[in-house]
């Protein structure tokens, strides 16, 4: 399925829950409370924004997230000032996929539930096949003052266009 939105569109409003890093958290224990994100917020903002079917599964977990949080510094250098993950887990989930990498406060993982904003691209997924429901698609995003500057929607199940290295290549 190809997005709904195109290179140069202003990326639609949406809001997402997220559990926003404090010192806290380091304490397993803790489990943070959910707050909300608007797209709104990242107005004048350049924004790397990537999505994966879900926190914990394999490719998400090996493949997607880890090149992003090792390249850090790199998208930072490109003038980037806010990292972002997205998937249709909850807020807890991400949170607690986002304490396994020690994410802290570097990439903010945000949770689209229902795959509710993604759908609203044309980057969600049907899942429910193999009992995962509706997900968010795997892709990258790159905004620029709410404006949508490259779009990299995986044509299969490896993480090319959407990974760490196409997205620094796309900046």
């Amino acid at each position: 399925m190809a997005p709904t939105v195109k290179v140069g569109d202003a990326v639609p409003e949406g809001t997402f829950a997220y559990i926003a890093y404090a010192p806290e958290l380091d304490d397993h224990t803790a489990c943070g409370i959910p707050t909300k994100l608007s797209t709104s917020e990242w107005k004048g903002k350049k924004v790397v924004l990537f999505s994966v079917p879900g926190a914990f599964t394999p490719t998400c977990h090996v493949n997607h997230l880890p090149p992003y949080l090792e390249k850090y510094e790199e998208f930072k250098k490109k003038g980037v000032d806010v990292v972002a993950v997205v998937a249709a887990n909850d807020a807890f989930v991400m949170s607690g996929w986002a304490r396994v990498f020690g994410l802290k406060d570097k990439i903010v993982a945000l949770s689209d539930s229902d795959a509710k904003w993604s759908k609203s691209l044309g980057l969600d997924k049907d899942l429910s096949a193999i009992g995962f429901g509706t997900r968010t698609d795997r892709y990258a995003l790159v905004l620029d003052d709410l404006k949508i500057k490259y779009i990299g929607l995986e044509p299969g199940a490896d993480v090319t266009v959407s990974g760490a290295d196409a997205v620094l290549a796309a900046l």
